[in-house]
């Protein structure tokens, strides 16, 4: 269904349905202005305080609620009651104006200036019904399109709140539209935490299949220096060199937590200076980078777009030594657990997490011969494809569910479906 067939003008009511503005079928409560001015003595009140970071879409999350002392004339102006539904004012463009019912969770608690609360009229609007159209690609269409976008925030305000026209059905209506979605996305629902449940499973096992690498106490050690022709890492104040056109610049964000392949999709360029600094950091097919700061320990090989360029400050660079070392072995090897672990025991603490080229170069690692440590680093990169694949799989599916969500949603709340039927079609 696209987002012009869901406009207001365009969108084709069944009979008995209207399209009436919001705030004539509810009202709307604003909220509580957090001010440290605000007078905490005489007749005084604490209770508990929602945010909108306890706002979800269709949901709560109060495991962090915290509590506000108000004088009790401001906090009954600010209560929340049963039915009334939660909708936020501002934050990501994709979270505006969206609905949960508010079931009486917490006694008197009151709600920050960010969340609005609707107080639906019970002869004409349901409450349950107002948050399934908020979740809709419908209310979404229109929240995303009337709200007012800064660089990182958007925002909505009272009166589009209210001036949003409602698909309103017949209350009778309303409830088999509700009774019928509360089934039906509780049944995706349950799909789509199986197949999240299955992610960790797939992270252990890729953990299981790097532990290989590195595990057993049978092989002899040796350190990571003694199978490497350099160790060294990029040159500092480089960042004001990036340039549109120039040499490859790889940074910490181009090396994956997964995996060891670079990620070059957000490739940075700079137009390097000619000298010591460029050639000393110059990259070749099969280094292998390890970031020092921030994600401390994350891998990757060098290869494709990333050849001939340079690291930045925040990267340690490795050359194997080609008649020793197996560059995938290597960095499967700084990727499994037990290296990780001693990794992060030497990343120093303060302001900014890091690794000296020491610690890495000192890490120990098995002394396999060449051919050994390519058959392993074969083995290791078809037992994690497969996890790949299957995580991939995965994903899409969770998409296609959320989509079957929303467009099941979208399609019960403006007319589109009989739910009746669909009921009949769902139990048969």
């Amino acid at each position: 269904m696209s987002a012009s067939a869901l406009s207001p003008r365009s969108l084709r009511l069944p009979n008995g349905y209207e399209s009436v503005r919001l705030g004539y079928v509810a009202r709307l409560q604003n909220g509580l202005t957090v001010d440290a001015k605000r007078d905490v003595t005489g007749d005084v009140v604490t209770r508990p305080y929602l945010r909108v970071a306890n706002v979800q879409a269709g949901s709560l999350d109060l495991e962090s609620v915290t509590e506000i002392t108000v004088p009790r004339g401001v906090a009954r102006r600010s209560t929340l009651r049963p039915g009334d539904v939660l909708m936020t004012e501002g934050g990501d463009l994709d979270k505006l104006g969206r609905g949960t019912v508010w079931q009486g969770e917490l006694d008197g608690c009151l709600h920050q200036n960010h969340i609005f609360a609707i107080r639906p009229d019970p002869q004409r609007l349901s409450g349950r019904f107002l948050a399934y159209v908020t979740q809709s690609l419908y209310g979404r269409s229109y929240f995303e399109s009337t709200g007012t976008r800064t660089t990182n925030l958007a925002s909505t305000n009272s009166s589009k709140i209210q001036s949003f026209p409602l698909p309103l059905p017949p209350p009778e209506e309303q409830r088999r539209i509700v009774d019928f979605l509360d089934a039906e996305t509780a049944r995706i629902d349950a799909l789509i935490d199986a197949r999240q449940h299955q992610l960790p499973l797939l992270s252990a096992r890729d953990q299981s299949v790097l532990d290989e690498v590195n595990s057993s106490s049978k092989e002899a050690q040796t350190p990571v220096k003694y199978l490497v022709d350099k160790v060294t890492s990029g040159p500092r104040g480089w960042g004001e060199f990036l340039s549109d056109e120039g040499t490859p610049f790889i940074r910490i964000t181009n090396i994956p937590r997964r995996g060891i392949d670079l990620d070059l999709s957000d490739l940075a360029k700079v137009d390097a200076p000619r000298g010591a600094e460029r050639q000393r950091t110059r990259t070749r097919a099969g280094d292998v980078l390890v970031s020092i700061t921030a994600d401390v320990g994350s891998v990757a090989v060098v290869a494709g777009a990333a050849v001939d360029g340079n690291v930045s400050q925040h990267v340690a660079l490795l050359r194997p030594k080609q008649d020793k070392c197996d560059s995938r072995w290597l960095a499967y090897a700084l990727k499994s657990p037990r290296a990780q672990q001693v990794l992060a025991m030497n990343s120093y603490g303060g302001t900014k997490v890091g690794l000296g080229l020491a610690d890495v170069a000192n890490l120990m690692v098995p002394r396999l011969p060449g051919d050994r440590q390519r058959s392993i680093a074969e083995g290791v990169d078809r037992k994690l494809q497969v996890t790949a694949q299957i995580r991939a799989s995965i994903t899409r599916q969770l998409a296609a569910l959320a989509e079957r969500r929303q467009s099941l949603i979208t399609a019960a709340v403006t007319g589109q479906l009989d739910v009746t039927t669909a009921r009949q079609v769902t139990v048969a």
